[in-house]
């Protein structure tokens, strides 16, 4: 008996030309490929889904207290470059809480216990507007 017919009763059955690796890596690249492209087509489709919806919603004026604030970093690792979030968390008149991104300036202005009337559309963070007391002496 040569190698060859040696070779080819060593092999298991099913495995085709007994290197699995090139019969499943293909399709295992593909899954990947369909995974991640998929992933990416999702998020796009739910960032413009939040944008229309915003946009649907009427612009509303109503009188709110600052109870939190909130950053969240992200990246930096190693090499790359972070980014900070900023959110605040609004409680209405009738008791209800909304957490709303705001921009790093409005972050910055905001305090813990203020007291005005925010502006919003959505989810979306339009201004706050500081109630000015008048100091009476």
């Amino acid at each position: 008996m040569d190698d060859f017919e040696d070779f080819q009763e060593f092999q298991e059955p099913g495995l085709g030309s007994g290197d699995w690796i090139f019969d499943f890596g293909p399709m295992f690249m593909g899954v990947i490929f369909v995974l991640v492209i998929g992933t990416f087509i999702f998020v796009i489709f739910k960032g413009i889904s939040q944008w229309s919806h915003n946009n649907n919603q009427p612009q509303l004026t109503v009188p709110a207290d600052v109870k939190t604030k909130r950053s969240n970093v992200s990246g930096g690792a190693n090499d790359t470059s972070a980014h900070t979030s900023y959110f605040v968390t609004f409680e209405v008149e009738s008791g209800d809480r909304m957490e709303l991104q705001v921009k790093p300036q409005d972050y910055g202005q905001l305090v813990e216990g203020d007291k005005g009337n925010l502006t919003f559309q959505g989810t979306r963070y339009l201004g706050f507007e500081r109630n000015r007391q008048t100091e009476s002496i």
